[in-house]
């Protein structure tokens, strides 16, 4: 009976247990991003394991944005960015060919609850400048429908500037990701741009409308609506509507 070689097993055992103690080291050191590691030699003597060790460990950590390796300067702490959750979720998505809407769907509901429950928070902390802005983006994208233009900068910009007020420096990240992962799917599959690009502008518009009356609850809705129509939009396009 053929049985799978036990030192690949091994290796990447090993491999593991290095990537644990890196990061541990990283973490010790309270070390910060675009910090300076020790250099391969070092980390050999001190977690007491081989080169080759290291460096897989390494090339590990720099696919998960914990470590940046720039060839002939060093090993520096990374930023720890979402990307790699971004690229996972993405090939999760795009793997599921028999129901890309099912996928799409989940990550648009994870999408959808941080957001209507972010805007409870933001209504508290708007400003009437920032919520000027929110109304000249919203303005903005009217200008572009009208025109017969696509506008997912301004779309994406307007959600990035809704929640700014927060100070959460986790929130962008978290939204850039679903959006990264969302338009990713949607290039792959050749999906058309907004087929109801008016309806979009609507949308937006009654989310400031209901944050400038101080209404948190006609917020929620309007956000949620939002939602339900970029997942109906998808819907239609795996379909092959337009």
């Amino acid at each position: 009976m053929w049985r799978m070689p036990q030192e690949p097993i091994r290796a990447r055992r090993v491999s593991s247990q290095v990537q644990r103690e890196v990061t541990q080291l990283i973490l010790d050191r309270r070390l910060r991003p675009g910090a300076l590691l020790p250099t391969e030699a070092e980390l050999m003597e001190e977690l007491g394991v081989s080169r080759n060790s290291v460096r897989e460990a390494l090339k590990a950590l720099q696919a998960l944005d914990i470590v940046e390796i720039r060839h002939g300067y060093g090993t520096y702490v990374g930023q720890a960015s979402l990307t790699p959750l971004a690229d996972g979720l993405t090939f999760r998505t795009l793997v599921k060919t028999a129901d890309d809407t099912h996928a799409l769907a989940e990550i648009l509901q994870v999408r959808a609850v941080l957001e209507q429950g972010l805007v409870q928070e933001v209504a508290a902390a708007l400003t009437d400048a920032e919520l000027c802005g929110l109304e000249d983006l919203v303005a903005r994208m009217e200008g572009r429908a009208a025109a017969g233009e696509a506008f997912p900068d301004l779309d994406r910009e307007f959600h990035e500037a809704l929640y700014r007020p927060l100070g959460n420096a986790l929130v962008p990240q978290l939204l850039g990701a679903f959006w990264h992962v969302f338009h990713r799917v949607a290039g792959v599959r050749g999906w058309s741009s907004d087929p109801a690009p008016h309806v979009t502008v609507r949308r937006h518009r009654d989310i400031v409308t209901a944050l400038r009356a101080g209404d948190v609850g006609a917020a929620q809705r309007a956000m949620a609506d939002h939602f339900r129509g970029i997942e109906a939009r998808a819907v239609q396009e795996t379909r092959g509507v337009g």
